[in-house]
């Protein structure tokens, strides 16, 4: 087994066991791609079992702080089971389920996803991509599915120095699904559509969209940024009279389309638009147009911490813009699923545009991933999406 060793002093953060050792904490050692490597501090104490990867800033990714434990195929089936089952005991009203979130599960880099029978996969670190043989395997064994289809096409991969990797894993078949959730039927492409195929982080806050659709008694939305419609979908159960849609690829908006009718609603209340959010925001604005719902989940604008403050200047601008169409009275569904920008510094960007706007808004409630999207205590980087609801005051 090979050996990494820290400098003097780099080793707290493992102490308290946030799993990822950067590459300036190491004073020596090194190992093939994936390989498992022991962990040690600057005097030789035992401090993790992990993944090297050489490209990587990230240069280590914890699978475990035992010393006993040993990582193999059975150490990966015991993980997987446990993700599995907690998911089992949460009650999620949905056959769309995250049931590996990464390091928040023990399995750093690894993404699974189950639409019905099909499960998805994301291999995003090179400890998970060594693996990915016995990992599949277990998952099939565990959850007693027979089709696994491999996502591995998300951009951490190039910072782990792998390329991107699509395809049938396990079984094979089509890749359009129809999952179930908060009661609506709502279809997506496996192969096709964003992160490994849909949204799942942001269930419930669409449960919750048309829960407050209902009670404020909404007619007019705009969901910005639609994606495939899941928004849409709930304004609409909601009881909304009228639903604007905007989005910039015409195949998403034509997935939007498909499930307002999967779903039976009329295309008479919708209005689907590809366009650019910005551009069409100021429009409306020109025409004196407003809305007593407007839903801002835009696509992650910060990647990385470098793009921070350019990020901020985005989310100000369209919320700015957002709050200038918002009747007095009406609510805005705000969102960010950048991890770089926290929920203090979130909030601070909205309160700033609403300043600009000239628009008094109270937070009513806020919004997080999906209780299938867990948080390490010791990992707070995995609590990426954050969201405001807010009602202006009249």
């Amino acid at each position: 087994m090979k050996t990494i060793r820290l400098k003097a002093g780099k080793e707290r953060s493992l102490l308290r066991h946030h799993p990822w050792v950067f590459d300036g904490a190491i004073e020596r050692g090194q190992a093939e791609a994936g390989e498992t490597v022991r962990v040690e501090s600057a005097d030789g104490r035992f401090l993790a079992w992990g993944a090297y990867a050489p490209c990587s800033k990230i240069r280590v990714r914890v699978w475990s702080f035992d010393e006993a434990e040993r990582i193999d195929g059975a150490f990966f089936e015991r993980r997987l089971r446990a993700a599995v089952e907690l998911r089992s005991r949460l009650a999620i009203d949905s056959d769309g389920v995250r049931l590996v979130h990464g390091e928040s599960d023990g399995l750093p880099g690894l993404v699974v996803d189950r639409y019905g029978e099909t499960l998805v996969a994301q291999f995003g670190s090179s400890g998970a991509e060594r693996h990915k043989a016995a990992i599949a395997d277990a998952l099939l064994r565990v959850t007693g599915l027979t089709r696994l289809y491999e996502r591995s096409d998300a951009s951490v991969r190039q910072r782990e120095g792998l390329p991107p990797v699509t395809g049938w894993l396990r079984g094979t078949g089509p890749t359009e699904c129809v999952i179930h959730e908060n009661g609506w039927r709502l279809s997506l492409d496996v192969a096709e559509g964003h992160k490994t195929g849909y949204y799942l982080d942001q269930r419930d806050s669409r449960r919750d969209c048309a829960h407050l659709t209902r009670r404020f008694g909404v007619a007019e939305v705009l969901n910005c940024y639609c994606y495939t419609g899941g928004f849409t979908v709930a304004a609409l159960a909601g009881g909304a009279r009228r639903v604007t849609s905007i989005d910039s690829s015409a195949p998403a908006l034509a997935r939007a389309q498909c499930n307002v009718a999967l779903n039976g609603f009329e295309a008479a209340r919708c209005t689907f638009l590809d366009a650019d959010v910005n551009a069409s925001l100021r429009a409306f604005a020109t025409e004196g147009r407003q809305f007593d719902l407007i839903v801002l989940d835009p696509p992650k604008l910060a990647p990385s911490a470098t793009h921070l403050e350019r990020a901020a200047r985005a989310y100000k601008d369209v919320n700015r813009l957002g709050f200038k169409l918002l009747r007095p009275g009406g609510l805005l569904l705000t969102y960010s699923c950048s991890g770089a920008v926290g929920v203090e510094l979130f909030q601070k960007i909205i309160a700033s545009a609403a300043h600009e706007a000239g628009v008094d808004a109270t937070i009513v409630a806020r919004h997080g991933g999906a209780p299938d999207h867990p948080t390490g205590l010791a990992f707070p980087e995995g609590e990426y999406l954050k969201g405001l609801v807010l009602w202006r005051r009249p």
